[in-house]
C-alpha cells in the first residue's frame, strides 16, 4: 500500500459505469490521470468506444437494467486486467414532470435505471472484490438525495438519488470489515447534457446560480477529484460517506 497521502492509483483496476460522456468522462480522465486502468461501461457502444478511444481506456458494453450485462461486463474486466480496485457507478436518467402527471413507466424508468442499477452493480463489483479482499466502490448521487429541486419538478429523480446515498452507507456497513469502502459522491448542478435544457433557460440557470455561494455551476472536471481521493490511498480511512459538491448550494 502507498503513502496515506498519496493520490496514486498506479496498478489499480478501475470501471466507471456512464464514464462516456459528462461528469463519467471527467472521473475516467481523472482516474487515468492517477495511474489507473481504465474500463468505461455503457450501453451505446459507439459513444463508448470513442470515449475509450479518445481517453486511452478500454470499452466494455454494459446495461445496467440488466443483471446478466451487469454481470458480464464485471467479469469481462476481471478476465482481462486480473482483478477489480475501484468501481465507480453513475448510471443516471432523469425527468422533470410533475408527479401527478407521471406514469408508472415513468417512475419505474428512473427507479430501475438510478437505484436499481446502482444495486446491480454493486453486487456483481463487490462479490470480486469480497473474492480478492478488498476495493473501493464509488456511488454517484446527487445535492439532490438532500434538497428538494426548483423551480423543476423531479421528485422520482430526488428519491432515486437518495436511496443510492443510504445503500451506499449500507453497503459500508456491510463489507466494511470485508475491506471494501463504499461512498457516495453528490454533484451540484454541473454543465452535462442531464442538465442542459434548464440552462438554456436564462430565469431557472440564475435561480441556480443565486443559490449556489460560488455563484455558478460546476464544470465535470471538477467532480472527479473526489471520486479520485476515495479511491485512492489518501481516504483509507473513509467509508459510508456522502461527498457533496456542490458549490454550496445545499447548505442554505
Amino acid at each position: 500500500m502507498t503513502s496515506p497521502l498519496s493520490f496514486s492509483l498506479d496498478g489499480r483496476v478501475a470501471l466507471v459505469i456512464g464514464g462516456s460522456t459528462g461528469i463519467g468522462f471527467a472521473i475516467s480522465a481523472g482516474l487515468l490521470k492517477q495511474g489507473a486502468t481504465v474500463f468505461i461501461g455503457g450501453r451505446r457502444e459507439d459513444v463508448g468506444m470513442s470515449a475509450a478511444a479518445e481517453l486511452g481506456a478500454t470499452y466494455i458494453p454494459l446495461d445496467v437494467r440488466s443483471t446478466e450485462s451487469v454481470d458480464a461486463a464485471v467479469a469481462a474486466v476481471v478476465a482481462s486486467a486480473g482483478r477489480l480496485d475501484v468501481a465507480v457507478n453513475g448510471p443516471g436518467t432523469g425527468l422533470n414532470k410533475p408527479t401527478e402527471e407521471m406514469t408508472d413507466d415513468d417512475w419505474s424508468t428512473i427507479i430501475d435505471t438510478n437505484l436499481t442499477g446502482t444495486f446491480r452493480a454493486c453486487r456483481a463489483e463487490g462479490r470480486v472484490m469480497l473474492q480478492q479482499g478488498g476495493g473501493s466502490i464509488i456511488n454517484i448521487a446527487s445535492m439532490s438525495a438532500r434538497i428538494v429541486n426548483n423551480p423543476q419538478r423531479q421528485a422520482a429523480y430526488n428519491a432515486s438519488k437518495a436511496g443510492i446515498v443510504h445503500y451506499s452507507k449500507s453497503l459500508a456497513g456491510e463489507w466494511g470489515d470485508r475491506g471494501i469502502r463504499v461512498n457516495s459522491v453528490s454533484p451540484g448542478y454541473t454543465e452535462t447534457a442531464l442538465t442542459a435544457v434548464s440552462r438554456a433557460m436564462p430565469d431557472r440557470l440564475k435561480s441556480w446560480q443565486d443559490k449556489t455561494p460560488l455563484g455558478r455551476v460546476a464544470k465535470p472536471d471538477e467532480m472527479a477529484g473526489a471520486v479520485v481521493y476515495l479511491a485512492s490511498d489518501a481516504s483509507t480511512f473513509v467509508t459510508g460517506s456522502d461527498m457533496i459538491v456542490d458549490g454550496g448550494y445545499s447548505i442554505w
